[in-house]
Protein backbone atom coordinates (compact mmCIF):
# COMPACT_ATOMS: atom_id res chain seq x y z
CA UNK A 1 0.00 0.00 0.00
CA UNK A 2 2.81 2.39 1.21
CA UNK A 3 4.54 1.71 -2.28
CA UNK A 4 1.14 2.20 -4.25
CA UNK A 5 0.85 5.38 -2.64
CA UNK A 6 4.85 6.45 -3.12
CA UNK A 7 4.08 5.76 -6.89
CA UNK A 8 0.59 8.04 -6.90
CA UNK A 9 2.73 10.99 -5.42
CA UNK A 10 5.45 10.82 -7.63
CA UNK A 11 3.24 10.85 -10.99
CA UNK A 12 1.89 14.22 -9.64
CA UNK A 13 5.21 15.94 -8.06
CA UNK A 14 8.34 16.39 -10.24
CA UNK A 15 11.53 14.84 -8.70
CA UNK A 16 13.44 17.98 -9.95
CA UNK A 17 12.28 21.66 -9.90
CA UNK A 18 10.55 22.95 -13.48
CA UNK A 19 13.13 25.03 -15.71
CA UNK A 20 12.56 28.31 -15.40
CA UNK A 21 10.47 30.82 -17.70
CA UNK A 22 10.99 33.93 -18.91
CA UNK A 23 7.59 35.01 -16.61
CA UNK A 24 9.85 34.52 -13.32
CA UNK A 25 12.48 37.05 -14.68
CA UNK A 26 10.22 39.62 -16.25
CA UNK A 27 6.76 40.42 -15.18
CA UNK A 28 4.08 41.88 -17.80
CA UNK A 29 1.28 43.97 -16.15
CA UNK A 30 -1.73 44.10 -18.32
CA UNK A 31 -3.96 47.59 -17.73
CA UNK A 32 -7.83 47.52 -18.20
CA UNK A 33 -7.81 50.99 -20.44
CA UNK A 34 -10.78 53.19 -21.53
CA UNK A 35 -14.53 51.49 -22.69
CA UNK A 36 -14.85 54.67 -24.81
CA UNK A 37 -11.59 53.99 -27.50
CA UNK A 38 -9.27 51.10 -29.08
CA UNK A 39 -6.31 52.03 -27.29
CA UNK A 40 -3.98 51.19 -30.02
CA UNK A 41 -0.91 52.79 -28.21
CA UNK A 42 1.89 54.18 -30.93
CA UNK A 43 3.90 56.24 -29.02
CA UNK A 44 4.96 56.51 -25.48
CA UNK A 45 6.78 59.66 -23.35
CA UNK A 46 7.28 60.47 -19.74
CA UNK A 47 6.43 63.79 -18.20
CA UNK A 48 7.82 65.39 -15.75
CA UNK A 49 5.13 64.72 -13.36
CA UNK A 50 5.41 61.38 -13.36
CA UNK A 51 2.35 61.10 -15.54
CA UNK A 52 2.51 59.30 -19.06
CA UNK A 53 1.20 60.51 -22.70
CA UNK A 54 0.02 57.79 -24.59
CA UNK A 55 -0.02 58.51 -28.68
CA UNK A 56 -2.68 56.29 -30.67
CA UNK A 57 -3.00 54.84 -34.01
CA UNK A 58 -6.63 56.69 -33.79
CA UNK A 59 -5.00 60.46 -33.26
CA UNK A 60 -5.48 60.54 -29.81
CA UNK A 61 -3.18 61.83 -26.88
CA UNK A 62 -4.05 59.73 -23.66
CA UNK A 63 -2.61 61.18 -20.39
CA UNK A 64 -2.15 57.94 -17.82
CA UNK A 65 -1.56 58.50 -13.97
CA UNK A 66 -0.61 56.10 -11.34
CA UNK A 67 1.11 53.26 -13.96
CA UNK A 68 3.99 53.10 -11.99
CA UNK A 69 2.33 51.55 -9.14
CA UNK A 70 1.87 47.43 -8.24
CA UNK A 71 -1.75 48.07 -8.16
CA UNK A 72 -3.00 48.31 -11.84
CA UNK A 73 -6.56 49.27 -10.69
CA UNK A 74 -5.34 52.65 -9.50
CA UNK A 75 -4.32 53.60 -13.09
CA UNK A 76 -6.58 57.11 -14.23
CA UNK A 77 -6.56 57.99 -17.95
CA UNK A 78 -7.83 61.03 -19.18
CA UNK A 79 -7.93 61.92 -22.60
CA UNK A 80 -5.75 65.38 -23.76
CA UNK A 81 -6.31 65.27 -27.41
CA UNK A 82 -7.84 64.22 -30.23
CA UNK A 83 -8.47 64.78 -34.11
CA UNK A 84 -4.71 63.77 -35.36
CA UNK A 85 -3.32 61.45 -37.80
CA UNK A 86 -1.78 58.11 -36.25
CA UNK A 87 0.73 59.60 -33.24
CA UNK A 88 3.63 57.31 -33.72
CA UNK A 89 6.29 59.66 -32.03
CA UNK A 90 6.18 61.77 -28.79
CA UNK A 91 8.31 63.84 -27.42
CA UNK A 92 8.07 66.42 -24.21
CA UNK A 93 9.64 69.71 -23.60
CA UNK A 94 9.47 72.82 -21.78
CA UNK A 95 5.57 71.98 -21.14
CA UNK A 96 4.30 70.87 -24.46
CA UNK A 97 3.88 67.56 -26.67
CA UNK A 98 5.75 67.13 -29.98
CA UNK A 99 3.41 65.08 -31.77
CA UNK A 100 4.86 62.87 -34.63
CA UNK A 101 1.97 62.41 -37.16
CA UNK A 102 1.66 61.44 -40.61
CA UNK A 103 1.57 64.98 -42.18
CA UNK A 104 3.41 67.03 -39.52
CA UNK A 105 5.15 67.73 -36.39
CA UNK A 106 2.76 69.08 -34.07
CA UNK A 107 3.40 71.43 -30.82
CA UNK A 108 0.67 70.86 -28.77
CA UNK A 109 0.20 73.38 -25.05
CA UNK A 110 -2.46 73.21 -22.16
CA UNK A 111 -2.43 76.79 -21.30
CA UNK A 112 -5.33 76.86 -18.96
CA UNK A 113 -3.97 73.82 -16.85
CA UNK A 114 -7.41 72.32 -17.10
CA UNK A 115 -5.47 69.01 -18.64
CA UNK A 116 -6.94 69.32 -21.96
CA UNK A 117 -5.34 70.39 -25.27
CA UNK A 118 -5.36 74.22 -26.00
CA UNK A 119 -3.22 74.95 -28.89
CA UNK A 120 -2.39 73.04 -31.63
CA UNK A 121 0.89 74.68 -33.53
CA UNK A 122 2.70 72.80 -37.12
CA UNK A 123 6.08 72.84 -36.06
CA UNK A 124 7.25 71.30 -39.20
CA UNK A 125 5.68 69.63 -42.12
CA UNK A 126 8.50 69.86 -44.51
CA UNK A 127 7.56 65.99 -45.77
CA UNK A 128 4.84 64.94 -48.69
CA UNK A 129 2.10 62.89 -48.47
CA UNK A 130 0.09 61.57 -51.06
CA UNK A 131 -2.47 59.76 -49.35
CA UNK A 132 -0.77 56.17 -49.96
CA UNK A 133 -1.52 54.07 -47.07
CA UNK A 134 1.72 53.60 -46.48
CA UNK A 135 3.08 56.42 -45.44
CA UNK A 136 3.77 56.20 -41.81
CA UNK A 137 5.92 58.91 -40.26
CA UNK A 138 7.33 57.37 -37.09
CA UNK A 139 9.14 60.09 -34.92
CA UNK A 140 11.73 60.18 -31.83
CA UNK A 141 11.67 62.23 -28.54
CA UNK A 142 14.14 64.72 -27.86
CA UNK A 143 17.89 63.79 -28.81
CA UNK A 144 21.13 65.49 -26.70
CA UNK A 145 21.26 68.06 -29.25
CA UNK A 146 17.51 69.36 -29.14
CA UNK A 147 16.56 67.94 -32.39
CA UNK A 148 13.73 65.28 -33.12
CA UNK A 149 14.55 62.43 -35.42
CA UNK A 150 11.52 61.32 -38.23
CA UNK A 151 11.80 58.16 -40.26
CA UNK A 152 8.99 58.30 -43.02
CA UNK A 153 7.95 55.15 -44.96
CA UNK A 154 7.80 54.97 -48.48
CA UNK A 155 5.29 55.27 -51.10
CA UNK A 156 4.15 51.37 -50.85
CA UNK A 157 7.52 49.26 -50.66
CA UNK A 158 8.76 50.40 -54.18
CA UNK A 159 8.51 54.32 -54.72
CA UNK A 160 8.64 57.58 -53.23
CA UNK A 161 6.40 59.66 -54.51
CA UNK A 162 6.39 62.79 -52.31
CA UNK A 163 9.35 64.85 -51.12
CA UNK A 164 11.35 62.73 -48.39
CA UNK A 165 9.25 59.65 -48.48
CA UNK A 166 12.14 57.04 -48.30
CA UNK A 167 14.20 59.33 -45.68
CA UNK A 168 14.97 60.30 -41.77
CA UNK A 169 15.22 63.99 -41.21
CA UNK A 170 15.62 65.88 -38.31
CA UNK A 171 13.85 68.87 -36.91
CA UNK A 172 16.40 71.37 -35.31
CA UNK A 173 14.99 73.11 -31.86
CA UNK A 174 14.17 76.37 -33.95
CA UNK A 175 11.82 74.35 -36.86
CA UNK A 176 14.28 74.06 -39.19
CA UNK A 177 14.48 70.12 -41.20
CA UNK A 178 17.11 68.68 -42.10
CA UNK A 179 17.79 66.00 -44.48
CA UNK A 180 19.88 63.70 -42.71
CA UNK A 181 20.00 60.08 -44.19
CA UNK A 182 18.41 58.33 -47.36
CA UNK A 183 17.51 54.45 -48.21
CA UNK A 184 14.78 53.78 -46.06
CA UNK A 185 11.88 51.11 -46.56
CA UNK A 186 9.27 50.90 -43.89
CA UNK A 187 10.42 51.81 -40.67
CA UNK A 188 8.77 50.69 -37.63
CA UNK A 189 10.62 52.88 -34.58
CA UNK A 190 13.80 55.48 -33.71
CA UNK A 191 15.50 55.37 -30.86
CA UNK A 192 18.68 56.02 -29.02
CA UNK A 193 21.78 54.38 -27.46
CA UNK A 194 23.26 55.10 -24.32
CA UNK A 195 25.57 57.35 -25.74
CA UNK A 196 22.90 58.87 -27.59
CA UNK A 197 23.44 57.88 -31.62
CA UNK A 198 20.73 57.80 -33.31
CA UNK A 199 18.66 53.83 -34.66
CA UNK A 200 15.76 52.90 -35.86
CA UNK A 201 14.29 49.78 -37.35
CA UNK A 202 13.35 48.63 -40.81
CA UNK A 203 10.50 46.16 -41.79
CA UNK A 204 11.35 43.47 -44.21
CA UNK A 205 11.00 44.27 -48.22
CA UNK A 206 12.44 45.43 -51.17
CA UNK A 207 16.47 45.63 -50.59
CA UNK A 208 15.63 44.29 -47.20
CA UNK A 209 15.80 40.79 -47.03
CA UNK A 210 15.40 40.73 -43.30
CA UNK A 211 13.71 43.03 -40.55
CA UNK A 212 17.17 45.00 -39.06
CA UNK A 213 18.53 47.56 -37.06
CA UNK A 214 20.22 50.28 -38.64
CA UNK A 215 22.67 53.09 -37.68
CA UNK A 216 21.51 56.37 -38.63
CA UNK A 217 24.67 58.38 -39.16
CA UNK A 218 24.59 61.62 -40.75
CA UNK A 219 24.63 61.64 -44.41
CA UNK A 220 24.26 57.75 -45.14
CA UNK A 221 22.66 55.39 -47.52
CA UNK A 222 20.22 52.95 -45.84
CA UNK A 223 19.84 50.50 -48.62
CA UNK A 224 16.34 51.12 -50.41
CA UNK A 225 17.37 53.27 -53.81
CA UNK A 226 13.96 54.57 -54.13
CA UNK A 227 13.75 57.62 -52.27
CA UNK A 228 17.07 58.87 -53.84
CA UNK A 229 15.72 61.43 -56.46
CA UNK A 230 15.36 63.57 -53.46
CA UNK A 231 19.09 64.68 -53.30
CA UNK A 232 18.15 66.82 -55.60
CA UNK A 233 16.27 68.95 -52.82
CA UNK A 234 18.77 68.09 -50.16
CA UNK A 235 22.23 70.11 -50.82
CA UNK A 236 23.64 69.49 -47.70
CA UNK A 237 23.53 65.60 -48.60
CA UNK A 238 25.98 65.96 -51.33
CA UNK A 239 25.70 63.96 -54.67
CA UNK A 240 23.29 61.20 -55.04
CA UNK A 241 24.55 57.68 -53.95
CA UNK A 242 25.04 55.11 -57.22
CA UNK A 243 22.44 52.55 -57.25
CA UNK A 244 22.65 48.90 -55.94
CA UNK A 245 22.80 46.31 -58.47
CA UNK A 246 19.34 45.56 -59.42
CA UNK A 247 19.94 42.23 -61.23
CA UNK A 248 22.56 39.89 -60.66
CA UNK A 249 21.32 36.69 -62.41
CA UNK A 250 24.45 34.82 -64.03
CA UNK A 251 23.16 32.16 -66.66
CA UNK A 252 20.95 29.83 -65.25
CA UNK A 253 21.90 31.05 -61.66
CA UNK A 254 18.76 31.17 -59.00
CA UNK A 255 18.04 33.78 -56.66
CA UNK A 256 19.63 33.18 -53.60
CA UNK A 257 22.55 30.78 -55.24
CA UNK A 258 26.18 32.41 -55.18
CA UNK A 259 27.28 34.30 -57.97
CA UNK A 260 30.22 33.38 -59.59
CA UNK A 261 30.63 36.79 -61.33
CA UNK A 262 31.41 38.37 -57.56
CA UNK A 263 27.93 38.15 -55.62
CA UNK A 264 27.73 41.85 -56.38
CA UNK A 265 23.60 40.80 -55.12
CA UNK A 266 25.58 40.83 -51.58
CA UNK A 267 25.78 43.72 -48.98
CA UNK A 268 29.39 42.90 -48.47
CA UNK A 269 30.10 43.50 -51.49
CA UNK A 270 27.94 46.62 -53.09
CA UNK A 271 29.81 48.39 -49.54
CA UNK A 272 32.91 48.50 -51.50
CA UNK A 273 30.98 49.87 -54.56
CA UNK A 274 28.84 51.92 -52.72
CA UNK A 275 30.36 54.36 -50.45
CA UNK A 276 27.71 55.81 -48.30
CA UNK A 277 25.99 52.83 -47.84
CA UNK A 278 25.70 51.66 -44.01
CA UNK A 279 25.17 48.19 -43.49
CA UNK A 280 22.52 46.85 -41.06
CA UNK A 281 24.06 46.94 -37.65
CA UNK A 282 21.98 43.62 -36.45
CA UNK A 283 19.99 41.05 -38.54
CA UNK A 284 16.51 41.03 -36.99
CA UNK A 285 16.28 37.33 -38.39
CA UNK A 286 12.89 37.00 -40.26
CA UNK A 287 10.87 34.82 -38.58
CA UNK A 288 13.06 34.14 -35.99
CA UNK A 289 13.70 37.20 -33.70
CA UNK A 290 10.11 38.94 -35.19
CA UNK A 291 8.28 39.91 -38.80
CA UNK A 292 8.04 43.73 -37.72
CA UNK A 293 9.89 45.36 -35.03
CA UNK A 294 8.97 48.58 -33.80
CA UNK A 295 10.09 50.34 -30.55
CA UNK A 296 14.02 51.08 -29.87
CA UNK A 297 14.58 51.55 -25.72
CA UNK A 298 17.79 51.55 -23.79
CA UNK A 299 18.21 50.38 -20.29
CA UNK A 300 19.72 53.10 -18.72
CA UNK A 301 18.22 52.58 -15.22
CA UNK A 302 21.35 51.77 -13.69
CA UNK A 303 20.19 48.21 -12.99
CA UNK A 304 16.59 48.64 -12.24
CA UNK A 305 15.85 46.33 -14.87
CA UNK A 306 18.58 43.49 -14.18
CA UNK A 307 21.95 42.84 -15.90
CA UNK A 308 21.34 44.21 -19.16
CA UNK A 309 22.79 48.08 -18.79
CA UNK A 310 23.24 50.25 -21.94
CA UNK A 311 21.98 47.40 -24.21
CA UNK A 312 18.78 48.09 -26.47
CA UNK A 313 15.38 46.31 -26.18
CA UNK A 314 13.34 46.11 -29.38
CA UNK A 315 9.55 45.40 -29.89
CA UNK A 316 7.68 43.04 -32.65
CA UNK A 317 4.70 43.76 -33.26
CA UNK A 318 3.62 40.29 -35.48
CA UNK A 319 5.24 38.37 -32.69
CA UNK A 320 4.40 40.22 -29.85
CA UNK A 321 7.52 40.16 -28.53
CA UNK A 322 10.60 42.23 -26.99
CA UNK A 323 13.94 41.15 -28.18
CA UNK A 324 17.54 42.21 -26.70
CA UNK A 325 20.45 43.57 -28.81
CA UNK A 326 24.26 43.94 -27.75
CA UNK A 327 25.96 46.31 -30.14
CA UNK A 328 30.14 46.88 -30.43
CA UNK A 329 32.10 49.20 -32.88
CA UNK A 330 34.74 47.16 -34.91
CA UNK A 331 36.53 48.97 -37.57
CA UNK A 332 34.17 51.73 -37.07
CA UNK A 333 31.07 50.36 -37.88
CA UNK A 334 27.88 49.22 -35.73
CA UNK A 335 27.49 45.29 -35.15
CA UNK A 336 26.40 43.28 -32.79
CA UNK A 337 24.15 40.35 -31.44
CA UNK A 338 20.46 39.93 -31.13
CA UNK A 339 19.08 37.47 -28.43
CA UNK A 340 15.05 36.84 -27.47
CA UNK A 341 13.92 38.71 -24.18
CA UNK A 342 9.97 38.36 -23.64
CA UNK A 343 6.89 37.50 -25.15
CA UNK A 344 3.74 36.57 -24.65
CA UNK A 345 2.28 40.43 -24.84
CA UNK A 346 -1.34 40.71 -25.79
CA UNK A 347 -1.09 42.42 -28.73
CA UNK A 348 1.26 43.52 -31.47
CA UNK A 349 3.70 46.16 -29.73
CA UNK A 350 4.14 49.48 -31.23
CA UNK A 351 5.12 52.46 -28.98
CA UNK A 352 7.17 52.00 -25.62
CA UNK A 353 8.95 54.13 -23.61
CA UNK A 354 11.02 52.74 -19.88
CA UNK A 355 11.40 55.44 -16.67
CA UNK A 356 14.32 55.88 -14.58
CA UNK A 357 12.99 52.86 -12.38
CA UNK A 358 13.15 50.49 -15.06
CA UNK A 359 9.88 49.89 -15.97
CA UNK A 360 9.31 49.25 -19.82
CA UNK A 361 5.35 50.80 -20.39
CA UNK A 362 4.64 49.32 -23.70
CA UNK A 363 1.18 48.40 -26.20
CA UNK A 364 0.29 48.58 -29.29
CA UNK A 365 -2.25 47.11 -31.76
CA UNK A 366 -3.26 44.40 -34.17
CA UNK A 367 -5.21 46.23 -36.62
CA UNK A 368 -4.70 45.74 -40.40
CA UNK A 369 -1.64 43.41 -39.65
CA UNK A 370 -2.50 40.74 -37.22
CA UNK A 371 -0.82 39.79 -34.09
CA UNK A 372 0.80 36.57 -32.13
CA UNK A 373 -0.82 38.14 -28.67
CA UNK A 374 -4.51 37.47 -29.98
CA UNK A 375 -5.96 40.94 -28.32
CA UNK A 376 -6.96 43.91 -30.86
CA UNK A 377 -5.14 46.80 -28.71
CA UNK A 378 -3.01 46.87 -25.23
CA UNK A 379 -1.35 48.99 -22.72
CA UNK A 380 0.75 47.11 -20.67
CA UNK A 381 4.44 47.23 -18.00
CA UNK A 382 7.37 45.16 -17.86
CA UNK A 383 9.50 44.89 -15.02
CA UNK A 384 12.54 42.91 -13.33
CA UNK A 385 11.24 40.50 -10.73
CA UNK A 386 14.37 40.91 -8.91
CA UNK A 387 16.08 37.15 -10.26
CA UNK A 388 18.48 37.31 -12.71
CA UNK A 389 18.39 34.78 -15.32
CA UNK A 390 21.11 33.04 -16.80
CA UNK A 391 21.79 34.08 -20.29
CA UNK A 392 24.41 35.47 -22.55
CA UNK A 393 25.60 38.68 -21.54
CA UNK A 394 27.54 40.07 -23.86
CA UNK A 395 28.81 38.48 -27.02
CA UNK A 396 31.88 40.21 -28.89
CA UNK A 397 33.44 39.40 -32.02
CA UNK A 398 37.39 37.92 -32.13
CA UNK A 399 39.96 37.75 -34.92
CA UNK A 400 39.32 33.77 -34.53
CA UNK A 401 36.10 33.70 -32.84
CA UNK A 402 33.73 34.94 -30.35
CA UNK A 403 34.07 36.03 -26.46
CA UNK A 404 31.13 35.36 -24.37
CA UNK A 405 30.13 36.44 -21.23
CA UNK A 406 27.35 35.40 -18.96
CA UNK A 407 25.04 36.70 -16.26
CA UNK A 408 25.92 33.77 -13.88
CA UNK A 409 28.75 31.63 -13.64
CA UNK A 410 28.96 28.52 -16.05
CA UNK A 411 29.54 24.89 -14.90
CA UNK A 412 32.63 24.65 -16.28
CA UNK A 413 32.76 21.07 -17.84
CA UNK A 414 30.04 21.80 -20.32
CA UNK A 415 30.70 25.38 -20.79
CA UNK A 416 34.56 23.76 -21.88
CA UNK A 417 32.90 21.52 -24.18
CA UNK A 418 33.01 22.33 -27.67
CA UNK A 419 30.11 19.70 -28.06
CA UNK A 420 27.53 21.73 -26.18
CA UNK A 421 27.65 24.86 -29.06
CA UNK A 422 26.89 24.84 -32.61
CA UNK A 423 26.99 27.42 -34.99
CA UNK A 424 25.81 28.25 -38.76
CA UNK A 425 26.41 31.04 -40.77
CA UNK A 426 24.29 32.59 -43.31
CA UNK A 427 23.44 36.15 -45.19
CA UNK A 428 20.96 37.19 -47.60
CA UNK A 429 20.53 38.42 -50.99
CA UNK A 430 20.71 42.56 -51.58
CA UNK A 431 18.11 42.70 -54.24
CA UNK A 432 15.03 44.52 -55.22
CA UNK A 433 12.54 41.62 -54.95
CA UNK A 434 10.57 41.83 -51.38
CA UNK A 435 12.18 39.78 -49.05
CA UNK A 436 14.56 36.78 -49.30
CA UNK A 437 15.29 33.62 -47.77
CA UNK A 438 18.65 32.50 -45.82
CA UNK A 439 21.39 31.95 -48.24
CA UNK A 440 25.05 31.03 -48.88
CA UNK A 441 25.18 28.58 -45.38
CA UNK A 442 28.45 27.95 -44.12
CA UNK A 443 29.41 25.46 -41.18
CA UNK A 444 32.09 26.68 -39.68
CA UNK A 445 34.10 24.39 -37.00
CA UNK A 446 34.11 25.24 -33.47
CA UNK A 447 37.79 24.22 -32.12
CA UNK A 448 38.10 25.33 -28.61
CA UNK A 449 35.87 26.29 -25.90
CA UNK A 450 38.27 28.01 -23.36
CA UNK A 451 36.33 29.48 -19.82
CA UNK A 452 37.28 31.80 -17.56
CA UNK A 453 38.65 31.52 -14.06
CA UNK A 454 35.67 33.34 -12.94
CA UNK A 455 33.60 31.34 -14.74
CA UNK A 456 31.76 34.39 -16.02
CA UNK A 457 33.18 34.30 -19.64
CA UNK A 458 34.09 31.80 -22.58
CA UNK A 459 36.26 32.17 -25.66
CA UNK A 460 35.22 30.02 -28.81
CA UNK A 461 37.76 29.55 -31.29
CA UNK A 462 36.32 28.78 -34.72
CA UNK A 463 36.94 28.70 -38.45
CA UNK A 464 35.86 30.38 -40.63
CA UNK A 465 34.35 34.09 -39.76
CA UNK A 466 32.45 35.16 -43.20
CA UNK A 467 31.91 38.64 -43.26
CA UNK A 468 28.58 39.91 -43.79
CA UNK A 469 27.24 36.62 -42.63
CA UNK A 470 25.01 36.47 -39.57
CA UNK A 471 26.74 34.05 -37.39
CA UNK A 472 23.81 31.62 -35.46
CA UNK A 473 25.33 30.46 -32.12
CA UNK A 474 23.33 27.65 -30.37
CA UNK A 475 24.10 26.79 -26.62
CA UNK A 476 22.12 24.16 -25.93
CA UNK A 477 24.44 22.15 -23.79
CA UNK A 478 25.79 25.02 -21.69
CA UNK A 479 24.97 24.98 -17.73
CA UNK A 480 25.13 27.42 -15.09
CA UNK A 481 26.79 25.56 -11.48
CA UNK A 482 23.16 24.99 -10.26
CA UNK A 483 22.58 23.20 -13.22
CA UNK A 484 20.03 24.89 -15.08
CA UNK A 485 20.17 25.85 -18.83
CA UNK A 486 20.45 29.23 -20.48
CA UNK A 487 16.77 30.63 -20.56
CA UNK A 488 17.42 31.78 -24.13
CA UNK A 489 20.19 29.43 -26.02
CA UNK A 490 20.83 31.19 -29.05
CA UNK A 491 21.95 34.42 -30.87
CA UNK A 492 22.73 35.99 -33.71
CA UNK A 493 25.58 37.82 -34.36
CA UNK A 494 25.31 40.55 -37.53
CA UNK A 495 29.48 40.37 -38.96
CA UNK A 496 29.84 43.46 -40.79
CA UNK A 497 33.30 43.95 -39.90
CA UNK A 498 36.37 41.02 -38.71
CA UNK A 499 38.54 42.52 -36.26
CA UNK A 500 42.15 43.11 -37.25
Amino acid sequence: MKSAVLLSLLAVVPLFAADPVEADFYKITTFTTPTETAMEVGSVELLPDGKLALGTRRGEIWIVSNAQQSDPAKVEYKLFASGLHEVLGLGYKEGALYATTRYEITRIKDVDGDGRADVFENFNDGWGVSGDYHEYALGSRFDKNGDLWVTLCLTGSFTSKVPFRGWALRVKPDGTLVPTASGIRSPGGVGFDADGEVYYVDNQGPWHGSSTLQHLVPGSFQGHPAGNEWYSIAPNMGPRPLDPVKEAFIGDRKRGQPNPAGDNDRMVMERKRIKELLPPAVYLVHAKIGNSPTFIICDESQGKFGPFQSQLFIADQSHSNVSRVFLETVNGIKQGVVIPFRGEFSSGLIGGRMDAEGKLYTGGSDRGWGARGGKPFCFEKLEWTGKVPFEIHEMHVKPDGFELTFTQPVDAKTAGDIASYSMREFTYAYREDYGGPEVDEIIPKITSAKVAADGKSVYLTLSPLTQGHVHELHLDGVKNTQGQPILHPVAYYTLNEIPK
